[in-house]
């Protein structure tokens, strides 16, 4: 399974995987976009301002996505010391602090005319920020040490046990007292959402997920040309032997 597994991402990082996967995405956010703005009726209370939530919540899923791929990765590098591994995870986590900072942007600029606020206290919003500095520590130690062997094993770590938070955040509705809305979608039950907005969310989803695996191909094509850099840096000149007469 993890020959198969390398053999289709090897696919995916080709430049035609890029190209393809370029088109798919740029095609399903054309979309997204028609579905969220003209399809996909406004809210009965909030009105046009809930519109952001097709932009909100699929970046929000894109950062749980990212640093599930963060976790694995660190997983699979320090059960095999392969290097794909840990640029899988660091390409990986860089996409995900993009789309947490994204997510909380958006939640502010939806918050504020809502709740009146741009930010508050609130354990949803409190526990996304403590993901984004995890992983912004995360991304800072993979620029610490010199050694990269060393510095993989420092970041496979912090990549597994910052994963804990994930959870954490998705939940925090549920646990405790939240001006942020509970689950709609990933509940118990069916989902409380009209039908058109559900359709309008998912293709949205759909569009990010599109977008995250097109960003994964070129950072990992960019990852293996600063490794071979690097290589090349770190590797001895050797010079040839000059016999010297006397």
């Amino acid at each position: 399974m993890a020959a198969a597994a390398e053999r289709a991402l090897g696919k995916a990082t080709s430049r035609n995987g890029e190209r393809i996967l370029g088109s798919l995405a740029a095609v399903a956010l054309g979309a997204s976009l028609v579905l969220s703005l003209v399809v996909a009726p406004p809210d009965a209370v909030q009105g046009e301002v809930q519109r952001l939530m097709y932009i909100h919540v699929p970046a929000a899923w894109l950062a749980y996505l990212s640093f599930a791929v963060v976790f694995v990765g660190s997983i699979g590098y320090l059960r095999t010391r392969k290097t794909r591994w840990d640029r899988i995870a660091g390409a990986s986590a860089e996409i995900g602090v993009m789309f947490t900072a994204l997510a909380i942007v958006l939640g502010a600029l939806w918050g504020k005319p809502v709740w009146g606020t741009w930010w508050t206290w609130d354990p949803r919003l409190t526990t996304t920020a403590v993901l984004l500095l995890i992983y912004l520590g995360y991304l800072s130690i993979r620029r610490i040490s010199d050694n990269p062997s060393r510095r993989a094993r420092w970041c496979a770590v912090v990549g597994i046990v910052g994963f804990v938070d994930v959870p954490i955040v998705h939940l925090s509705v549920v646990w405790w007292r939240s001006l942020h809305q509970g689950p709609t979608v990933l509940r118990l039950g069916s989902p409380e959402i009209e039908g058109t907005m559900l359709l309008a969310l998912l293709a949205g989803v759909a569009a990010f997920t599109l977008v995250y695996a097109y960003l994964m191909t070129l950072r990992l094509r960019v990852g293996r040309l600063e490794d071979r850099a690097a290589r090349e840096a770190l590797s001895p000149i050797v010079e040839p032997a000059v016999e010297v007469e006397v």
